[in-house]
């Protein structure tokens, strides 16, 4: 067994593994229940690390708990497969916790996914593989099984199991909020039939308000007449706000997590509920461990893997998407800000409340089926040097140089989506394909006189109308990692980067050589040099007799020229 390494000082904890109901657990304050604080740090924040925390965080995390006066604390899953390595808060075993110095007056839980128990292994054989001993023989006091709607009939079995063996039981109810009044009343129907003693309301996407809070407690307690509790994410920032509205119309036990430590833009955060909690327990908690703990430890993992809240977490929210897809995106290089912005727009057209790498991949690829144009670029360019101007501050920097060599060399001069840095009357096309990009910049093409390749046939009708008055120059664009192609009115690019739309333009246009000024790349270690490296020496490979070079400073692993000597 786990040592305890304090005695109880208070009847609240007494007799932990007693089958009684869970109001050994609760304290009647002014006629209602005094809330109960679970901290579940190692479970929710071990998506970053693989569940691998340090023993002795670990030990400092439970001796912090103890001070803030959190009453539990959910030490991590118990997953049911082994794939890949994945440290001791992944399967949190018996030998685990037993090799921990847990505080008396801390009870601990564990987590098991719904998933896990609805395999064709069957709940109850994978039950007896998760919990091989009886609660009397083990340091765990509660098991929470976390359901979507669809699971909760194959996995309510596990309440029996699990509570004839000594253990209390929770059910956390997941992406609750996209449910109707009706089948929140099933749902309560089907748990009170099972001795379930805390019943969860995951905020899943982290798309409610304190009013929806106060709604799904409201449709909850027509048919639910246990402990309720709650998990609340934060993608608008409103995590502390929707567990406190939670509490006040009768919810009693209130999740956290330190820093907010949690997938995406995290959970409410243990520390300032701690602070709340003390107004509404009467009693004062000791933060100095916590706080410590935070400096030390939790601070800097958070500007490391960067959890929280940030606008395309509050956008997800907001429209009922995953905030999963914002995570992978953020940690993806290949993903700018119009990236992100595009595909969060795909995503709540196409509807993005399930994860799928598949359908972040797809709705990544704005440009789907059979690439279409009209206008064919070797009408203008064929035979002339083109010089390509990106949005770097080399061009700026520049200008007079490179007014100077436009005005005596002649060059068609293609410039990236609105850059605007030399003499306006110097720059003959303009080029985009970003369809955010678009729409953003659809104001400012309106007031530019310079015609806009782009692929008009494959745009969406309201980017259509957002550029009417606009001439645009139709050149269709497929894209498809690996391939370099073109064609007389469309091409085939290996990346949505307008720089590979305006290079195959200028490929199709059978130009003499192609000049850029412009693309100063980013700092020493930024992965998106890489990317844009990639890009070229793809061109090149694809189009060897093909000439670019930088007439200015460049961290691209291109020629360079000088356009002073030119």
């Amino acid at each position: 067994m786990a040592h305890r390494s304090a005695p109880c000082h208070c009847d609240l904890f007494a007799g932990a593994h007693r089958q009684e109901p869970f109001c050994w657990l609760k304290v009647e304050m002014n006629g209602a229940s005094m809330p109960l604080l679970l901290d579940c740090t190692l479970r929710d924040g071990g998506y970053y690390n693989s569940w691998d925390f340090p023993a002795g965080l670990v030990e400092d995390y439970l001796l912090a708990m103890k001070a803030a006066q959190v009453d539990v604390v959910e030490l991590g899953f118990r997953f049911l497969k082994n794939e890949g390595f994945k440290g001791a808060c992944a399967y949190t075993t018996d030998n685990f916790l037993d090799s921990l110095a847990i505080p008396s007056d801390l009870l601990v839980a564990v987590m098991v996914n719904g998933a896990d128990l609805c395999t064709e292994i069957g709940c109850i054989p994978a039950l007896k593989r998760l919990f091989p001993r009886i609660a009397a023989e083990t340091p765990v006091d509660i098991v929470r099984l976390a359901c979507h709607f669809h699971e909760l009939p194959k996995a309510l079995p596990a309440a029996a199991w699990l509570s004839e063996r000594g253990y209390r039981v929770g059910f956390n109810l997941m992406q609750i909020a996209d449910r109707t009044i009706e089948q929140v009343r099933e749902l309560t129907a089907m748990a009170s039939d099972w001795p379930i003693e805390v019943l969860y309301f995951a905020d899943s996407i982290g798309s409610m308000n304190p009013n929806d809070t106060a709604r799904m407690v409201s449709w909850l307690r027509q048919g639910w007449h246990g402990d309720l509790g709650v998990h609340t994410h934060d993608n608008m920032g409103l995590a502390l706000a929707n567990t406190l509205r939670a509490q006040a119309e009768g919810v009693s036990w209130l999740d956290a997590t330190v820093t907010g430590m949690g997938r995406g833009p995290g959970n409410a955060r243990t520390e300032e509920l701690v602070i709340e909690a003390e107004a509404l327990r009467g009693r004062r908690s000791n933060l100095v461990p916590l706080m410590a703990l935070i400096r030390q430890t939790f601070g800097p993992m958070k500007a490391r893997y960067g959890w929280g809240t940030n606008p395309y977490y509050y956008l997800a929210g907001k429209y009922g998407i995953h905030p999963s897809y914002i995570q992978e995106m953020i940690g993806d290089p290949r993903y700018d800000d119009e990236d992100i912005l595009a595909v969060t727009e795909q995503l709540r057209a196409q509807g993005g409340k399930k994860f799928s790498l598949d359908s972040l991949d797809g709705a990544r690829q704005f440009y789907r089926g059979r690439p279409r144009g009209t206008w064919k670029p070797a009408d203008l360019m064929a035979g002339r040097d083109v010089l390509i101007l990106g949005t770097g501050p080399g061009v700026a920097a520049h200008a007079a140089a490179l007014e100077a060599y436009v005005r005596r060399a002649q060059p068609l001069v293609l410039a990236l989506n609105t850059q605007s840095a030399i003499d306006s009357k110097l720059i003959d096309l303009r080029i985009a394909c970003h369809p955010v990009r678009l729409l953003a910049d659809a104001e400012a093409y309106a007031d530019l006189p310079q015609p806009l390749i782009t692929p008009a046939s494959m745009l969406p009708d309201h980017l259509h109308a957002e550029l009417d008055g606009v001439e645009l120059l139709d050149f269709g664009l497929g894209i498809d990692a690996g391939r370099f192609e073109i064609f007389e009115t469309h091409c085939v690019t290996p990346t949505s980067l307008v720089l590979a739309y305006a290079l195959a333009v200028a490929a199709s246009g059978n130009v003499a050589q192609i000049l850029m000024a412009g693309f100063d790349g980013y700092p020493a270690g930024d992965t998106r040099n890489d990317e844009m490296n990639a890009l070229v020496k793809s061109y090149s490979k694809a189009f060897p007799k093909m000439r670019v070079t930088s007439i200015t400073a460049s961290a691209y692993e291109i020629s360079h020229k000088s356009v002073y000597g030119i």
